[in-house]
């Protein structure tokens, strides 16, 4: 069991601390929306979705019935076709490598860089989505193979930067001022 409490609704946070394939979704589709929005919509997914809301249900869905799923109102992303490609990328991956099960990806991993090197071969995860994630593992769910703060890189330490921080909202609003006082000083995430 982990502590994130990053969307507001306790059945969308509770979805992502359950189950490990909507915590990798709901990282990938973190990207030009808010926080929230992204972490939420593997709940609105499900919902959409019952019967095949999982890594083998989502891959071998038809990908135009994929995309509507995606682009029902309200929509589970600013850009709800490239998302659903993507996500079913995401899926056919965890098949196709993990069997299906998606905490396999870190229950298999035996150190953190081996972990960093399998999140960023996910479809829609780069260097610094990896980092984060392996970083969301540690903190949020005590995930911690040996080296992973050296993986995680300066998301590993206690500043309060990203999702992997957040177990409140109170945590939340402390990461929201942090990002803010980053962007005015021309600086990101990493700095």
């Amino acid at each position: 069991m982990g502590t994130l409490a990053v969307t507001g609704d306790h059945d969308a946070d509770q979805l992502l601390l359950d189950d490990p394939f909507a915590l990798l979704l709901a990282m990938m589709l973190d990207q030009q929306i808010p926080m929230e929005w992204a972490f939420k919509s593997p709940l609105r997914l499900r919902e959409r979705i019952p019967d095949d809301f999982s890594a083998a249900g989502l891959a071998e869905m038809d990908p135009e019935k994929a995309e509507a799923a995606f682009k029902e109102k309200p929509a589970l992303h600013r850009f709800p076709g490239s998302m659903a490609r993507r996500a079913q990328d995401l899926a056919r991956h965890i098949v196709d490598h993990y069997d299906g099960n998606a905490a396999k990806l870190w229950a298999e991993a035996p150190t953190g860089q081996d972990l960093l090197k399998r999140l960023k071969a996910l479809p829609g995860y780069g260097d610094e989505k990896a980092k984060i994630f392996l970083a969301l593992l540690a903190k949020r769910f005590n995930i911690t193979p040996e080296g992973w703060e050296t993986a995680a890189g300066p998301f590993s330490d206690a500043t309060p930067r990203t999702v992997a921080d957040i177990d409140s909202p109170e945590a939340l609003a402390e990461v929201r001022a942090w990002k803010k006082a980053q962007k005015a000083k021309g600086k990101t995430k990493q700095d």
